[in-house]
C-alpha cells in the first residue's frame, strides 16, 4: 500500500473542512498581491525568468477571454426582416454608409490640420545615433543617461547651463549657436 496519502485516505473518509473552499478562493484572490510583492523584489536573471512567465500567462488569458467574446458573437449574429425576407436576400449597405462616414469626417479634419500649417521648408530629420553621443558617467562608469549633442544646436539668448552632474543633453558651447 503506498505511504503518505493520509491527506486524501482522511478526505474520502470524512470529507473536506467545512471552510477548506472558502479558504481556496481567498488565498487565490490574495496571490495576485503575493506575485505582484516577489516581482518587486526579485532582481536579475531571475526577475527576468518570472516576468517572462507571468507574461505568458496574461497573454494566455487574455486569448482565452478573446475566444469565449467571439464564441458569444458567433451565436447572436443572425438578422432578420419584417418583411419575412430571408438574410441572404437583405441588403448590407448600412457598413458601407457608415465606413463612408468614417472616411469623409477623417478628410476633413485633416483638411483642418492642414489650413492652419505654415510653410516651412523641410528639414530632414536625424536619428538619435547621428545627433547624441551615449556618454558614460558614475564611479564605475556604468550610468549611460547621458547624452552629448554632437550637431549644432540653437538656444535662446537667456540660455544656462545646469550643473553638468545633472545635465541630461551635454551641449559642448562651441556647437551652441544663440538666437535672437
Amino acid at each position: 500500500m503506498p505511504q503518505n496519502d493520509y491527506i486524501e485516505l482522511h478526505r474520502k473518509r470524512y470529507g473536506y473542512r467545512f471552510d477548506h473552499f472558502e479558504k481556496a478562493r481567498k488565498k487565490e484572490a490574495r496571490k495576485v498581491h503575493k506575485d505582484a510583492l516577489v516581482a518587486k523584489k526579485l532582481r536579475g536573471i531571475k526577475a527576468k525568468i518570472y516576468n517572462k512567465k507571468r507574461y505568458t500567462e496574461k497573454i494566455n488569458l487574455k486569448k482565452t477571454i478573446r475566444a469565449h467574446e467571439q464564441k458569444d458573437v458567433k451565436t447572436v449574429n443572425k438578422i432578420h426582416d419584417e418583411n419575412g425576407l430571408p438574410s441572404y436576400l437583405l441588403e448590407r449597405n448600412e457598413n458601407q454608409r457608415t465606413k463612408v462616414l468614417t472616411n469623409l469626417l477623417k478628410q476633413k479634419r485633416k483638411n483642418k490640420v492642414g489650413k492652419w500649417n505654415l510653410p516651412i521648408p523641410k528639414v530632414q530629420a536625424l536619428n538619435e545615433a547621428e545627433m547624441l553621443r551615449v556618454v558614460k558617467s558614475g564611479k564605475r562608469k556604468r550610468k549611460t543617461w547621458k547624452r552629448l549633442i554632437d550637431k549644432v544646436s540653437f538656444v535662446g539668448n537667456n540660455f544656462t547651463r545646469k550643473n553638468p552632474k545633472f545635465e541630461r543633453y551635454i551641449r559642448p558651447s562651441i556647437l551652441q549657436t544663440i538666437t535672437s
